[in-house]
């Protein structure tokens, strides 16, 4: 994937925050190359990460883990966003804060995912997001108003959406 020149901004803290990109597909393998994939993340900050995920309780959905070891998904690569001054007591606050807004149950692939999360986590922590081609799918789904379809057929509609582009590509690659 070519990618633009870097946008971590210059180094204003001490402690670095990476996003940590997973495949939920083994169809990431071609799909990444086309600009496209569907995507888990998590910001890593100080020997943590923090992510956001699915479950029918109005409780956070916010969790923590190992770094690029999120269960269920294959680790894809690190991105350096940038860097931040807050402590660990500062970010563990901050994603008491965000709790509030991410909860389990509110949780859509479309509009309110982890990559959601994660490019909200990076702006308040670092000033910087994450790369467009992690949400960019979601995005999609917002442009072209597939938020209409229920939750357990999006990710089926993201993947055909991967598949029509790939061959997209193939036929006009002729």
């Amino acid at each position: 994937m070519l990618c633009r020149k870097s946008s971590v901004k210059s180094r204003s803290g001490s402690v670095a925050v990476n996003l940590n990109v997973y495949d939920l597909t083994s169809m990431n393998g071609y799909a990444y190359w086309l600009g496209l994939g569907v995507y888990h993340s998590g910001v890593q900050v100080d020997g943590v990460e923090y992510a956001f995920g699915a479950h029918e309780y109005p409780t956070t959905g916010i969790f923590e883990g190992e770094p690029k070891q999120c269960e269920g998904f294959t680790f894809r690569k690190s991105i350096l966003i940038g860097y931040t001054k807050m402590s660990n007591g500062e970010v563990r606050s901050l994603m008491e804060d965000f709790s509030s807004k991410y909860k389990g149950n509110a949780y859509n692939l479309i509009s309110m995912n982890c990559n959601h999360f994660c490019n909200d986590a990076c702006l308040r922590l670092t000033g910087s997001p994450i790369p467009s081609w992690v949400n960019r799918l979601a995005r999609l789904g917002i442009i072209s108003d597939f938020h209409v379809i229920p939750n357990k057929y999006y990710v089926l509609l993201l993947l055909l959406i991967i598949l029509f582009r790939f061959a997209l590509s193939l036929y006009y690659s002729k």
